[in-house]
Order: C-alpha cells, then sequence, then structure tokens
C-alpha cells in the first residue's frame, strides 16, 4: 500500500517528505521538531494546533493494535499502540516518511535473545551480543520478551530454548556464542538435539558474506533450526560477528520467521531493513 497524506498539525500544512527521528529524551522528532505520529482515515481533516503529525494510509489499510507500519521496505519503522492511551504510534527506527512510499503492515513478532558464555554466565564478562541483536531485531518488527544469560552447557541451552519455544510460545530466538570450535563450544549441538529441521541457507550466508570482514568466518558454524513455528538462530558471540551476521540474514529473515509461524501466505515477498 502508498502514504497517501503527510499532515502537519502543528504548522497546518500537508507534507511532502518528512524525517522522522528521536532526541536524546527519546522524543519523537519531525524533521528537528517535537511530534506525536497518528494515524487518520482517509478523508478525515487533521487537527490543526496539535503537536502532531497525521499519516494517512489506504483505505483498505486495518493495522491491528502493536503491528508496525514499515515504511519504504522498514528504513522507517513504526509501531501501533497496544491499549487505551493518546494513540500516538512510536517510533522504531528513525528513517524518511514521504507521500506515496510503500508502507508494509509488519505482524508482531515475540523474540528472545539467548547469551550462551561461560565468563558471562558468572558475571566476568559484559555481554554486548546479546543487547545488540536485541536492537538490530527490534528494527526488524520484533519484541524481545525473554533475555537469559546461560553458561555453555548444552543442556542449559536446550532446556532454556525448548522452554522459549514450547511455553513462551516465541516466534523467534537468537543465540549468541558458542558457534567456534573450542573445546567448550557446543550450542550448535545443543541446538540440533532439539530440532525438528535444520535450514541451511542461514548459516551458509552468514559465512560467505562474513567472509569479507574476515579470513577465518569459515570456522564459525553458526546455523539455524526450527523448533516446532520457532525459527532458532545461534550467531557468533562477539558483537561484532554477531552484527555482521545478522545483517547478512535480514532479507530473509523476518519471510522466514512469517512463514514458518503461518502469518505469510507466499514465499515470493520479501522484507529487508
Amino acid at each position: 500500500m502508498r502514504l497517501l497524506r503527510l499532515f502537519d498539525g502543528e504548522q497546518g500544512q500537508e507534507l511532502p517528505l518528512a524525517y522522522l527521528h528521536r532526541d536524546r529524551q527519546g522524543r519523537t522528532l519531525c524533521n528537528g521538531s517535537p511530534r506525536q505520529v497518528s494515524l487518520l482515515a482517509p478523508g478525515q481533516a487533521g487537527v490543526e494546533g496539535e503537536g502532531r503529525l497525521f499519516l494517512t494510509l489506504a483505505p483498505y489499510a486495518s493495522p491491528a493494535p502493536g503491528d508496525f507500519l514499515a515504511l519504504a521496505g522498514g528504513q522507517c519503522l513504526l509501531r501501533m499502540p497496544e491499549g487505551v492511551g493518546d494513540g500516538a504510534l512510536e517510533l522504531k527506527s528513525p528513517g524518511f516518511a514521504s507521500i506515496s512510499c510503500d508502507v508494509e503492515l509488519w505482524p508482531c513478532l515475540r523474540a528472545g535473545v539467548l547469551t550462551i558464555s561461560d565468563k558471562g554466565a558468572r558475571g566476568e564478562r559484559e555481554d554486548t551480543a546479546g543487547p545488540a541483536l536485541a536492537e538490530l531485531v527490534e528494527a526488524q518488527g520484533a519484541v524481545v520478551l525473554q533475555r537469559e544469560v546461560v553458561p555453555d552447557d548444552p543442556g542449559r541451552i536446550r532446556d532454556t530454548v525448548v522452554r522459549w519455544c514450547e511455553q513462551e510460545r516465541l516466534h523467534l530466538v537468537l543465540c549468541t556464542g558458542g558457534t567456534g570450535i573450542g573445546p567448550r563450544d557446543r550450542t550448535p549441538e545443543a541446538l540440533l538435539e532439539l530440532a525438528d529441521r535444520v535450514v541451511p541457507g542461514f548459516g551458509e550466508t552468514m559465512r560467505l558474506r562474513t567472509l569479507a570482514h574476515t579470513p577465518r568466518a569459515f570456522l564459525t558454524r553458526g546455523l539455524a533450526v526450527t523448533r516446532g513455528t520457532t525459527l532458532v538462530v545461534a550467531f557468533p558471540g562477539s558483537e561484532r560477528g554477531a552484527r555482521q551476521c545478522f545483517e547478512a540474514i535480514v532479507p530473509g529473515l523476518r519471510h522466514g520467521v512469517e512463514t514458518l509461524a503461518g502469518m505469510a501466505s507466499e514465499c515470493g515477498g520479501t522484507h529487508a531493513h
């Protein structure tokens, strides 16, 4: 669908283009000025004098509470409010909104991030890869509901992931750590024990794409498996490696999760950020 209208209520004027971003206090800004972002139905007039930016979508658009509006392929990401409030959309990723730009409705994905590290579990090392993955996956229309740090123990890894898949009903689990070839690196083995299916393209793509950054990328044993309707992906334990591998699989990640969870009806579409 298309974005039909951008109306700045504070200025009382139509906008052809708006840059949405946040200030240090977390407030949403439109072209540098504080604005709350709201949806307007087609034909409905925006209220002048209010500090709001009004967006109008196609008449058939019906976003549900908690859904994401992905503008221009997700370059700008807004989330619908879930409960009673002022009706303002939450800006999740900054970017440009322009008249006639593409808008996709993304259902909210429930995600978990599991950091696997002996030193991290003992509090001897700060976990930076886990928070990085949480930030990255939220920019793909997910809400991180579970976060945990466990040691390099296959049983703990397996039990945590199974619980998140079966009891928490997560759509996506991101694991970081334990994918090397050291004596305590056992994450792939733990995930293969619980897997219904292996999705080899994820690991292949991560290794292929990250070879441009490090000639030792082929040593990582990152992989992806499914458990029920949950996709589980294992990333390297370093923040840099986790970020690079995540960016490598972004073009197919969301569509893969939607397909597995029964949200997508066809395999031709893709989502990319």
